[in-house]
């Protein structure tokens, strides 16, 4: 399984030649509505981890896949999962989003 150290996202995503990785974030609504990730130029869908396996269509085998929770341990289940599927470019954002609002935008907010 791949990890991404959150420090590395943005240079990951310009180095994405020919194709637009999406963030996955598999977190719960409410804790979307307490912190958000925003990368510019990377679309984000939101799929919470229980609902993913009915909603893989809303996903692109072909496109790298940035997963992303809370602290990395339920968007690593989910990259695992989609490996199983047979997607191929899905990373695991090490650390999630409190790693981001630590090492590299303090106002993203920690909960």
């Amino acid at each position: 399984m791949q990890q991404l150290p959150v420090a590395s996202l943005h240079a990951f995503i310009r180095g994405a030649a020919g194709s637009r990785p999406v963030l996955l974030d598999v977190r719960e609504p409410w804790e979307l509505a307490l912190a958000r990730l925003d990368l510019p130029g990377t679309p984000t869908v939101h799929i919470p981890i229980n609902d993913l396996p009915g909603r893989l269509d809303e996903l692109d085998p072909a496109q790298p896949i940035l997963a992303l929770c809370h602290h990395g341990m339920r968007s690593m289940h989910c990259v695992a999962y989609l490996l199983q599927q047979g997607y191929a470019d899905v990373y695991n954002v090490a650390g999630g989003i409190d790693a981001w609002s630590i090492q590299v935008d303090p106002s993203v907010p920690r909960y």
